[in-house]
């Protein structure tokens, strides 16, 4: 399990495990049809805890098989067979992954509770394992190292830097102390998720029928199931999730709930009940600057970007603040002309940020004669799907056929099979679209099974997009918002990521990028959406096609706004770097937002798009981290790269579309990123196609002149 977190058990408790092996479906290879398929229809939570311990101590036997080897280190002896540890634990860690995002329920939050230390300080074991790192370490000086192939040598350089950012050079005394703190973290931020999740599932506004003024017929239709589920007779409930909220406060022109419904959203996490994170933010970003300085780095954003695009922290935050000047401009015009619409109602009340989405939607009606509720019902979830695996075809030569014949955790999602433009069989894609108890919220995509090849073994991808769009009446459409679609395509970018992969070493395999990095190609396919062939697939239940005018008005508008989708999105990324760039000491949450905004000059009417306590990308895990600017760094590269297809006229132009293939969505981490976008673009990326998109003045260039 090359990327993942992992822990330890005693030796003595280990051994014991080794002479009682589980009778878990988990335990076997994945059975069935397309190279195996997880046996999700066959899966104990109570299997959990003692598959992962055998698994562990399957890998721990592989890891010292390697380590103790008298041959000397080679390629093969080492870093391929690194690469052959573990796969046991990778296929039960795979599905408990799934349960903890998508299935989670008291039973399973015991257990994830229990094996998150664990599981993470098997992965200390394995990086402290003097031994193994000394032969990683030879391989990576010897002379030979220049005989491997160019992918291999990344491999090396991938693994040896994997191992030394992680303490792998540290004396025994830090190393036990780098295992305490990634324990106690991995305990933190399983709690820190588990209560996220516990204020969306347990918040919710409930709606009397003369509440229900204004809003899109699907958003009451999801309200009436959430209240029949929760059994509130003659209720509609808003339940406590981005899907519900946002659309709530859009159309909602009462004023008083869209305030109460903002602050049961706002509040998740930081509420005076036991779901609180605010003292776990403070010992999680304690512990990680304590960690950072043990590995040698000033701050965790020091450490954390070091193997990133980006590198420097300083680099990362020059380029946010360079785009926070014009997009706070662009607020300030915006709050203007909502202000206009409020006087002239003699509203008697400044726009505060539960006011935000309702008057910018009057303004986006009255300035561009754009009416988003007209649109939803050209945005049938279906055709959305449609419309993404045509786009799918039309760049990459892909095929979605659906199948049946493999099994699901829930009975409303699809799988589909994917065929490549040589009808070779590439890899499935599972869908899971509706929200549900136990499921997080927003959305995501999920690499069941990376893609690789070794030895002539081809190894076909699976994966997965996850969301949460509340399910109508049984039998009919479910439409979805424009935002909703635009997502949709985001996190569909990921899965083609994954489905294009054509590496060896699965480490190296499909979004196993930099960070800043692998939100790029999922960016970059949400362009898609507003193309001619796409728009084609948006009909309304009649078969009627979304009508011109709409399509051009849509067109008009598309830099509405962008300064709120902007702001919120950069003051979470600003202070997440600002959270890491401390180096050791206690921070007061609450304190320090309220401050670091006030500094920033963050516009009164926004807040953050996820506020501290429920900032899940860098508090329930390290992923994103000192990296939530990673999405604008991508964005450069998006809105630069989808401007060598336009430049041609065709946004799915084949020579374009063949070296964005050969370069970009099909190398995984085999080749430096950044070479390959000069080699992909001609040049380094420049930030003026993103400013262009947002509708941002772009700067003239000092030596430049102006006729």
């Amino acid at each position: 399990m090359k990327k993942l977190v992992f822990a330890t058990l005693s030796l003595l408790a280990l051994t014991a495990v080794a002479e009682n092996r589980p009778q878990s479906i988990l335990l076997k290879d994945w059975s069935g049809p397309y190279g195996g398929v997880p046996p999700f229809d066959k899966v104990k939570v109570s299997e959990f805890k003692p598959t992962l311990e055998w698994a562990m101590q399957e890998q721990r036997k592989e890891i010292a098989a390697i380590a103790d080897n008298k041959e000397p280190a080679t390629f093969e002896n080492t870093l391929v067979a690194l690469e052959n540890s573990g796969r046991t634990l990778d296929r039960v860690y795979s599905i408990f992954r799934i349960w903890s995002s998508s299935m989670s329920n008291p039973e399973f939050q015991a257990v994830e509770t229990d094996m998150a230390p664990k599981l993470a300080a098997f992965n200390d074991e394995i990086i402290q394992n003097s031994k193994l790192f000394a032969r990683i370490d030879a391989i990576y000086n010897s002379p030979k190292k220049s005989q491997l192939t160019p992918e291999q040598q990344r491999l090396v350089w991938f693994q040896e830097t994997r191992f030394i950012l992680n303490g792998a050079k540290l004396d025994d005394k830090q190393k036990a102390r780098v295992a305490e703190i990634n324990q106690r973290l991995a305990t933190l931020m399983t709690t820190f998720s588990q209560n996220e999740l516990a204020d969306e599932e347990e918040g919710y506004l409930a709606l009397d029928k003369a509440d229900l003024e204004g809003l899109p017929q699907s958003l009451i239709d999801g309200a009436a199931s959430e209240g029949a589920r929760r059994k509130m007779d003659g209720k509609w409930l808003i339940s406590n999730t981005r899907s519900s909220m946002e659309p709530f406060l859009t159309y909602s022109p009462k004023r008083e709930l869209r305030e109460k419904a903002f602050r049961i959203w706002s509040a998740r996490g930081d509420n005076n009940n036991s779901h609180n994170n605010n003292k776990l933010i403070t010992e999680i970003l304690k512990l990680r600057a304590e960690r950072s300085k043990l590995f040698g780095f000033k701050t965790y954003a020091d450490w954390h970007l070091a193997d990133t695009m980006a590198k420097d922290p300083k680099i990362a935050m020059d380029l946010m603040l360079q785009v926070w000047k014009p997009a706070v401009a662009r607020v300030k015009s915006e709050v203007a002309d909502m202000q206009k619409l409020v006087d002239a109602e003699h509203g008697n009340f400044k726009i505060q940020p539960w006011d935000y989405r309702y008057y910018a939607e009057k303004v986006r009606k009255a300035k561009y004669d754009l009416d988003f509720d007209l649109v939803k019902p050209y945005l049938q979830l279906e055709n959305i799907r449609k419309a993404m695996f045509w786009s799918a075809g039309e760049l990459f030569g892909f095929k979605f056929l659906q199948v049946h014949n493999v099994p699901v955790y829930n009975d409303t999602m699809t799988v589909y099979k994917v065929l490549g433009k040589d009808g070779k069989f590439v890899g499935l894609w599972y869908f899971d679209p509706f929200a549900r108890p136990g499921k997080n919220s927003g959305a995501w995509m999920n690499n069941y099974r990376e893609q690789y090849k070794m030895h002539g073994k081809g190894i076909t991808t699976i994966v997965s997009n996850n969301a949460n769009f509340i399910p109508g009446k049984k039998g009919e459409p479910v439409f979805i918002s424009w935002d909703d679609a635009v997502t949709m395509f985001h996190e569909f970018g990921h899965a083609l990521h994954g489905l294009n992969s054509n590496v060896t070493y699965e480490s190296l395999s499909g979004t196993n990028t930099t960070r800043d990095f692998v939100e790029f190609p999922s960016q970059m396919n949400e362009n898609y959406l507003q193309t001619p062939g796409v728009l084609k697939f948006l009909v309304n239940a009649k078969g009627e096609p979304l009508p011109k005018e709409l399509i051009e008005k849509i067109d008009h508008a598309k830099t509405f706004n962008s300064g709120f989708s902007t702001v919120e999105f950069l003051a979470s990324g600003i202070l997440d770097m600002k959270l890491h760039l401390i180096a050791d000491q206690d921070i007061d949450p609450k304190a320090f937002e309220t401050a670091a905004l006030k500094e920033l000059g963050m516009p009164s009417e926004i807040v953050m798009r996820h506020r501290l306590p429920q900032f899940g990308h860098i508090f329930s895990g390290e992923d994103y981290a000192a990296g939530y600017y990673g999405y604008l760094w991508a964005q450069v590269l998006d809105y630069d790269a989808y401007e060598a297809f336009t430049e041609t006229g065709d946004p799915y132009n084949k020579e374009v579309a063949k070296k964005y293939h050969d370069l970009i969505v099909s190398v995984g981490n085999t080749e430096d990123p950044a070479e390959n976008y000069r080699k992909f673009r001609g040049r380094d990326p420049k930030v003026d196609a993103l400013l262009r998109a947002r509708g941002f003045p772009v700067p003239v260039p000092e030596n430049s002149t102006k006729n």
